[in-house]
């Protein structure tokens, strides 16, 4: 195998795969990434046995051919090495390393033979379904801090992409929760994907995704089947497998008789919960929200570091009562409103004016994002 590449464009197609690479694996061939040399292009390929990420660049083929080097000593080369070079790559059985030459810059790397790399099937997936890459990007920001990060329920490790009939025709929805607040953002579904089946896309193929959208045309093309999804975002693809399990009932756990509404200026509120949680404890983050006729006092109480109280005005006229929150939580929802103003709505009490049941929050800028927090005692 013999080519010769652009520095940008072999950083680029290595940025792609090599981050699927763990740093640390039993097997050596995991740490590599395949290389294939044919008619002026060559292909990148890097797998971790769950995920497969491949890409392809132009390139000046002397002698096509495959093999696999260490995946981020490659991409740590070629990202030192002087913009606008050329990089040569060549591998005989002569020598078994692989040669990287870059102007002056000589480097000889370790090779495994690419007939022991593995390759992730891609039987059984569903045609392409076509939709706009802002869109997924939209999807995927807007929920995937809610992703659970406790492996003992394993079922909520993931974005869960399904479709839903609603009267308006199917909607695309994704879900994520970790059981402490929930994140909802949905859209018109794609032509083809109303048939699909619902998938839980591991929490490290949705970060692996968003990353690649940012290269990402205009347009993305998914695959799914029951056991893998499958994205191609033009020079790069991403098969992955899809969590076993069900996603849980999450349409009980949002409020839907939650009338008691309070609206706040979002940024002043997120800055607000911001400075008062800098004393609150490292783990409950405790903050106590008071809410009464167009006022809202913010309460943390700490007994080593003290007490911060902050008050803002809200368009609220109802009861007064007391709810308390995470503040990390707090701020990762508000992080995602669009608009000026927030829209909180709080679930009647019953036996005290503290409230303990879910409360949604929504953008009223964005009809199409839901959010939920449960309250905790502060």
């Amino acid at each position: 195998m013999k080519l010769t590449i652009e520095r940008a464009a072999l950083l680029k197609a290595l940025g792609h795969v090599q981050s699927v690479v763990e740093r640390r694996n039993t097997i050596p061939i995991l740490s590599n990434v395949l290389l294939s040399a044919d008619k002026g292009a060559v292909a990148f390929s890097a797998t971790d046995l769950d995920m497969e990420i491949t890409d392809e660049s132009p390139a000046r083929v002397d002698g096509p051919g495959q093999i696999t080097a260490p995946a981020h000593t490659l991409y740590e080369i070629v990202r030192k090495l002087p913009e606008g070079a050329d990089v040569s790559l060549s591998y005989t059985g002569e020598d078994p390393r692989l040669q990287v030459a870059a102007g002056r810059s000589r480097f000889n790397l370790p090779v495994l033979p690419a007939g022991d790399f593995p390759v992730m099937s891609s039987e059984g997936l569903s045609g392409r379904i076509s939709m706009d890459a802002a869109d997924l990007i939209r999807l995927i920001d807007k929920t995937r801090f809610a992703i659970s990060t406790e492996e003992t329920r394993y079922y909520l490790n993931g974005l869960y992409l399904h479709a839903v009939a609603e009267e308006g025709g199917p909607r695309l929805r994704a879900v994520a929760t970790d059981g402490r607040r929930l994140a909802l953002a949905e859209m018109p579904a794609p032509e083809g994907f109303a048939g699909a089946p619902g998938v839980i896309v591991p929490r490290k193929t949705v970060q692996e995704a968003r990353r690649l959208l940012d290269d990402a045309g205009e347009t993305v093309e998914l695959q799914v089947s029951p056991q893998k999804v499958r994205f191609d975002f033009g020079h790069a693809a991403m098969t992955s497998k899809v969590i076993d399990g069900s996603f849980p009932p999450y349409e009980r756990v949002i409020p839907r008789e939650n009338r008691r509404v309070m609206i706040l200026d979002n940024a002043l509120f997120a800055a607000a919960v911001d400075r008062v949680a800098t004393i609150s404890t490292e783990q409950s983050r405790a903050v106590k929200l008071s809410v009464e006729a167009g006022r809202i006092t913010l309460t943390v109480r700490n007994m080593d570091a003290g007490q911060a109280v902050e008050e803002l005005e809200v368009d609220y006229d109802g009861e007064p009562f007391e709810i308390g929150f995470n503040a990390r939580y707090i701020l990762d929802v508000t992080a995602q409103i669009g608009g000026e103003s927030a829209e909180f709505r709080f679930a009647e009490h019953s036996g005290g004016a503290t409230v303990l049941d879910p409360t949604l929050v929504l953008d009223p800028t964005d009809p199409s994002v839901q959010y939920v927090l449960m309250p905790l005692r502060a």
